[in-house]
Parts: structure tokens; C-alpha cells; sequence
């Protein structure tokens, strides 16, 4: 079993349904385990900054799927909960984010992992610092914690609300994917 650290995010409408309903995805698909999630914080934008804030946070699971196996299962969720695609670092209904997955290196057009700009994101240190902070960096080798200490993110990070209670069996307001990978 391998263990993936998930960033999410959301700053269309009602951020936290999307949210919601991309996280009980995620946890009521095969072969994936929810071992934490982080709180929700309030995140100033990155890169195209004349759009919302946006609402983030970062969910680790223990999971048999292969990397590319999770990667198209969270392309396959932010599909079902109706993300648009839009400019780069634009706005979005969900956005999952494959950052770590074991300490797998991977560089490929299609994927990149662990993810290239998590060490510079404070919207995505912050989140990962509260529920892993001792997890190396499959390239630095150093943990989130000393990540997190050194960076220099003047973004601000607010905390939003605190972990959600995300009932994988609660499916009222979701699709089920059905995954055989």
C-alpha cells in the first residue's frame, strides 16, 4: 500500500460543497483509505491573482492504486463534480493535486510528482505541515516541516475552518465512480 498526500482546492461558488464532494469521492472509491485531512484554510491566489480566494487543504490516503491509476481517479473526480477548465491558475469549481506518493519520483508530460511547485506554495505547506509535517520530500530529502520553515510565501494563509467530517458512505449529493484499475 503506498501512501499520496492530496492537495484540494476549490473558489468557484460554494467552495466547500465542491470540496465536500470531491473528498467523499476520493474516500468511497476502491482501493483508497483516508488516514487524515488537513483543516481548510483561506488562500490568497497564486500566479493569476484577480480571482477569489480560494479554499484549500491537503488529505492524506493509503492506496494499492498505481500513480497513474490515483492520477486518473482525481481527473476522473474533478470531472464528476463539474470543474471547467479555464486559464492556467485560474479559477476552479475542485482541483486535486497529486504531491507526494510514496517516495515515488516522476517526470512525464502527463504527470509530475512529487508535485514541482509545493515547496514554494504556502496554500499547500500550511495544510500539509498540520497533518504530516515529518514527511520527506522524495527530492530534497528534507520533512514538510523544515519545507514549510524555510519558504518564502508572502501569500496569505487563514484558517478557514477546522478538518471536515467527510462520511465516505454519505454519497446523497455525489456520483460513485467505479474504478477496476
Amino acid at each position: 500500500m503506498a501512501h499520496a498526500y492530496i492537495g484540494f482546492g476549490s473558489n468557484i461558488d460554494d467552495r466547500f460543497t465542491y470540496i465536500a464532494q470531491a473528498l467523499r469521492l476520493l474516500l468511497a472509491a476502491d482501493r483508497v483509505s483516508l488516514i487524515q485531512i488537513s483543516s481548510l484554510y483561506e488562500t490568497e491566489p497564486v500566479g493569476y491573482e484577480e480571482q477569489d480566494w480560494f479554499l484549500n487543504g491537503v488529505v492524506a490516503v493509503e492506496t494499492d492504486l498505481s500513480l497513474h491509476g490515483l492520477l486518473t481517479l482525481l481527473k476522473d473526480i474533478e470531472g464528476v463534480v463539474g470543474r471547467q477548465h479555464r486559464a492556467r491558475w485560474g479559477p476552479r469549481e475542485v482541483d486535486l493535486d497529486l504531491l507526494i506518493y510514496d517516495q515515488c519520483c516522476i517526470n512525464t508530460p502527463e504527470l509530475i510528482v512529487p508535485h514541482p511547485e509545493m515547496h514554494r506554495r504556502s496554500f499547500v505547506l500550511v495544510p500539509f505541515a498540520e497533518i504530516a509535517p515529518d514527511v520527506l520530500h522524495p527530492i530534497f530529502q528534507q520533512n514538510i516541516r523544515t519545507l514549510f520553515s524555510n519558504l518564502d510565501d508572502e501569500k496569505a494563509v487563514k484558517l478557514a475552518a477546522p478538518p471536515p467530517n467527510i462520511d465516505p458512505k454519505d454519497l446523497t449529493k455525489c456520483h460513485t465512480i467505479h474504478k477496476t484499475r
